[in-house]
């Protein structure tokens, strides 16, 4: 079965950008303000501090997101630096962007 809803995949980290987490979501909005509000305290993202988003890309499905997001996940983390410099060279926080959606 196929959604019709897209989904973005995103990078996140923590202030000295020695953590780097990737996701998948069909709401980046309400995502990111759960990983900087720490929503579920239990979590990766919220144990390391991980709530600068400095990396997404739209995909048309979810499954496409999906898809990307396995294929980050599986790559080294030089990979994942080249990535997100090759989007946002000065790691700057998107949050500023995209809270305004």
């Amino acid at each position: 079965m196929r959604l019709a809803k897209g989904g973005h995949v995103y990078i996140i980290t923590n202030k000295y950008h020695t953590v780097l987490y990737t996701g998948v979501t069909s709401d980046l909005h309400r995502r990111t303000w759960q990983h900087r509000e720490k929503y579920y305290r239990g979590s990766f993202s919220a144990r390391y501090n991980a709530n600068k988003l400095v990396y997404f890309a739209f995909f048309e499905t979810i499954e496409a997101a999906i898809e990307e997001e396995k294929r980050i996940k599986a790559g080294s983390r030089a990979k994942k630096i080249w990535l997100i410099e090759s989007m946002n060279p000065e790691w700057k926080d998107l949050w500023e962007e995209v809270k305004l959606w």
